[in-house]
């Protein structure tokens, strides 16, 4: 039963993690909304900014006591255009991230003398961060000699996770306490944090994990740290 439980769990980590990270590929690619930014440029120094962003343009605004001005005094073609090139431009933004996330791989450090492991095991959470992105427009010109303006943006977030798990109870993991094994639900807690790309987005977690019987007082991973690859969908 235990070898099929892992040939069950790391294919369905497997498919988790591709869904995952081309969901948020897909969020971190089409996330430029209309909201308000603060704005970079050479030319001026950093300003609050309205965005309202449509299939085919951006048109930015100036803010005026936290609302937008009535007239656009920039815009940015999402098509090729003959417009004129523009410099580079920066939009950021500072937003509350919610995820449901899983860690694909944990490694727990050695204790009492036995060697570190790497697990697999089926765990769940629900993450809360403080999230910062940056969304960088550039022009470039074709041999036509019309300009296309290119979309790249990168993030990064830090914050809490908590939820369920399963962990593999044995004579190893309780040094002989236990002589059958099985699969012992846990609850995870930790910190983690994000890196967001146009390409893909994952992160590192560091947390503890709590059985939830009385065989935690034998466990030898009980409230230990480990150390764990994380992915996450977005919820917000």
């Amino acid at each position: 039963m235990k070898s099929n439980s892992k040939y069950i769990i790391i294919p369905v980590a497997f498919v988790v993690f591709l869904t995952s990270c081309n969901t948020l590929e897909k969020s971190s690619m089409h996330g430029f909304n209309s909201g308000f930014y603060q704005l970079e440029s050479k030319q001026k120094s950093d300003q609050n900014v309205y965005v309202e962003v449509t299939d085919e343009k951006i048109d930015v605004y100036h803010q005026t006591k936290k609302q937008p001005d009535a007239n656009a005094f920039l815009t940015i073609s999402l098509k090729p255009s003959d417009s004129i090139q523009i410099s580079p431009v920066i939009f950021k933004k500072e937003s509350l991230d919610i995820d449901i996330t899983a860690i694909l791989l944990k490694y727990r450090p050695s204790v009492y003398g036995l060697p570190g492991q790497m697990t697999t095991d089926f765990n769940i959470g629900l993450y809360a961060g403080w999230r910062h992105d940056s969304y960088k427009i550039v022009s470039r010109s074709d041999p036509l000699g019309k300009n296309h303006h290119k979309l790249n943006n990168w993030g990064y977030d830090f914050g809490l996770f908590a939820g369920p798990g399963a962990t593999l109870i044995s004579p190893f993991t309780t040094q002989n306490e236990v002589i059958d094994e099985y699969s012992g639900m846990i609850i995870q807690t930790g910190i983690a944090g994000f890196i967001e790309s146009n390409i893909a987005s994952f992160g590192i977690a560091v947390g503890f994990d709590s059985l939830l019987n009385s065989d935690r007082e034998v466990w030898i991973y009980d409230k230990k740290p480990w150390v764990g690859f994380i992915v996450g969908i977005a919820l917000n």
